[in-house]
């Protein structure tokens, strides 16, 4: 049985390197798992992730705002209680178009997240993956 705690914390997402995106990981490899990661982020009116892609698939909950996904050369628009598919190695980059923060609740199948550049070079998040 493992000593990790069955109850974590949910520290509300603080600012982070990435203009505009405040970040906090609330479950990954450090809290005992092996398989998933959970992510909490807030991205500020205009801002945006750097395009970039995963090595799993990923599942963006949308929990208020409005958003767009650019994938694939397609832009989908996205709001609150709307939840966003990612597949794996695809290049993907997510958009506040709205007028408050983008918040969202994204649900990884790995831990931890490697994240790659569209080129595939390593992204080096600033933050626990």
């Amino acid at each position: 049985m493992s000593n990790r705690p069955y109850v974590l914390e949910q520290p509300r997402p603080a600012a982070t390197p990435i203009p505009g995106v405040m970040h906090a990981t609330w479950a990954g490899r450090d809290d005992g798992l092996s398989s998933l990661s959970l992510w909490r982020q807030a991205i500020a009116p205009g801002g945006c992730t750097p395009p970039h892609s995963h090595d799993c698939e990923e599942l963006v909950m949308c929990t208020a705002g409005h958003g767009e996904v650019h994938i694939d050369g397609e832009v989908h628009a996205f709001g609150a209680e709307q939840t966003v598919r990612l597949p794996a190695h695809v290049p993907h980059q997510i958009f506040n178009v709205g007028s408050v923060p983008l918040e969202t609740t994204a649900v990884f199948a790995a831990t931890p997240v490697a994240v790659a550049l569209p080129d595939g070079s390593a992204l080096e998040l600033p933050w626990r993956s």
